[in-house]
């Protein structure tokens, strides 16, 4: 063991000694360097491009199915139209001010003076008000040929955050005139004895729906009351009470069904007497509307003075695509009240009625309706019609000046009606309208007393240019048949009625108006023994204004 470490220490020094002297031969004159033998050098790849070719789409003819679930939405809108219902327009002489109020005065040969109001109130938006008065008086050529009208009602609407509008009326009336149509002319008469003043003293409330319920039910329930009485002794009064109660449930989008009530009251009092005369009636239908068919189906029960009649109520338009040509189907039945103030409208001298009847109505007829194009409208009918109880107005046997009224019981008439119009917009109106009217089969009187046989209507309103308006109207007719003071009946003549005016803007608030009367002075009767003016004139001023609304 001992020889083995002196053996490895022998060979350890030899390896010492062998690695100093190869150190010593090293040349260390040079300096140390390090040289680089390789040529590389690090580059990026080259990137692979992608190269695009874009075609267009196929293109898709299909129809997209959109199905919209719209989820139901309850608002309360300050404001909400109601149902549009257009009825024909009667033009009057007057023209439409844009103005909120307007004071129109004048005087003429017959009229001294002629006054005109109309002013407003209210926010516009859900409170509506209005006040109007019109007063005139006039006087003729004739002895006692004069009457004067003083008419003031004040008219209200307000619209409620849940959906409803309250409407309502109050007015005044009071019509004077005089009974100067007596026979034979040399007859004397003071004032008192011929002067007939009428008052009316009336009120309107009524309530509908805007929109329909969540049910499809509209409703519009309103009663009237006037209170009427005239000056004789003894004195007349008449109490009239109208409430009715109409209402629509819609059952989808074609059908619906209609529920119309009405109650109609006449008190009448004459010389202690009291006589009630009461209409009431229901009137059950079911309408059906499409694009070319207009249907009303139902029947109207109906009590005048408790005794029942059963009245149609069948009505049908079968209209076009285009809506330029409509026919007219129709058998409807309904009354014409019989009161003294009803009466008093359709002949202002009239005596004192002593029975009130209604006059039931049955009518059948067949017309035509449309347009020719976007200017020319027209319009045809003929229709069969039967009257119970028609009123019929005949000079009284003593001197003539006061008509009294000969109930027929039954009569008919054939009508034919006509009526073409042409409008271009605002600027221009003009319509032609006749009827013609064959009364027969009377059972109590000789002749239809009263009624006119034919009747020529014709209108233009032309707006010349702006600020100057001309207008025009034409009345011709028959006057038909009336009974003379010693009995028989005799033709009245005709009547050819033609006026004209004029109306024309000096400012803004204020116009200048001119209107003539019977230009051909034609001295026609109406109403038998009642002579008209003839040729009158009228003018005066329009002024209106705005108002400021809050």
């Amino acid at each position: 063991m001992k020889s083995i470490l002196i053996k490895s220490f022998f060979a350890f020094g030899l390896l010492m000694f062998l690695f100093k002297i190869s150190v010593h031969a090293q040349d260390t004159s040079k300096r140390k360097t390090i040289d680089i033998t390789s040529t590389f050098k690090p580059v990026l790849r080259e990137a692979v491009k992608i190269n695009f070719h874009a075609s267009p789409p196929l293109a898709d003819t299909s129809k997209p199915k959109l199905t919209y679930n719209i989820p139901s939405q309850y608002l309360l809108l300050n404001y909400q139209p109601g149902e549009l219902k257009p009825v024909a327009l009667q033009i009057d002489s007057l023209l439409s001010w844009e103005n909120s109020n307007y004071i129109k005065v004048g005087a003429g040969n017959v009229h001294l003076p002629y006054v005109q109001t109309g002013f407003s109130f209210g926010d516009g938006k859900n409170t509506f008000f209005n006040v109007f008065a019109d007063g005139y008086a006039s006087k003729g050529n004739l002895k006692f040929q004069k009457n004067s009208m003083t008419d003031v009602a004040i008219t209200g609407t307000v619209k409620t955050q849940n959906n409803l509008e309250w409407s309502g009326k109050l007015g005044f009336k009071t019509d004077n005139n005089f009974l100067y149509g007596f026979q034979p002319d040399t007859l004397k008469y003071n004032e008192e004895q011929l002067k007939q003043n009428f008052t009316t003293f009336g009120g309107k409330i009524a309530l509908k729906n805007v929109e329909p319920t969540e049910f499809g039910l509209t409703y519009n329930p309103n009663l009237s009351v006037s209170v009427f009485s005239d000056n004789h002794s003894p004195k007349a009064t008449e109490a009239n009470t109208v409430l009715n109660v109409p209402m629509q449930k819609s059952l989808g989008d074609e059908f619906a069904f209609n529920l119309d009530f009405t109650a109609n009251l006449t008190n009448y009092r004459l010389n202690g007497n009291s006589q009630e005369n009461n209409v009431f009636f229901v009137a059950p239908a079911v309408l059906y509307k499409t694009h070319n068919l207009n249907l009303q189906a139902g029947v109207t029960p109906s009590w005048d003075q408790n005794t029942f009649h059963l009245l149609p109520n069948i009505m049908a338009d079968v209209t076009t695509s285009d809506q330029r040509f409509t026919l007219q189907l129709g058998w409807i039945g309904y009354y014409n009240k019989g009161s003294y103030q009803r009466y008093e409208s359709i002949n202002p001298w009239l005596a004192q009625p002593t029975n009130l009847l209604n006059t039931r109505i049955e009518e059948r007829y067949v017309g035509i309706k449309g347009a020719l194009n976007n200017h020319f409208t027209y319009s045809a009918k003929v229709g069969f019609n039967t009257f119970e109880n028609m009123p019929l107005f005949i000079n009284d046997s003593i001197d003539g000046k006061s008509f009294v009224i000969s109930n027929e019981s039954s009569m008919q008439n054939l009508q034919v009606h006509g009526e073409i119009g042409y409008t271009m917009g605002e600027k221009f109106t003009a319509s032609v309208g006749a009827s013609l009217n064959r009364y027969a089969n009377l059972h109590d009187n000789d002749k239809a007393y009263g009624l006119l046989p034919y009747e020529l209507n014709a209108t233009l309103r032309w707006e010349i240019i702006k600020g100057l308006w001309l207008k025009s109207d034409l009345w011709q007719f028959n006057a038909g048949n009336f009974r003379g003071l010693h009995g028989g009946s005799y033709k009245a003549g005709t009547g050819f009625d033609l006026n004209a005016g004029v109306e024309f803007r000096i400012t803004k608030p204020l116009n200048l108006w001119l209107q003539m009367n019977n230009l051909l002075n034609d001295k026609y009767q109406r109403w038998n023994q009642y002579q008209v003016y003839g040729f009158n004139i009228l003018g005066g001023i329009v002024y209106s204004f705005g108002q400021k609304q809050k």
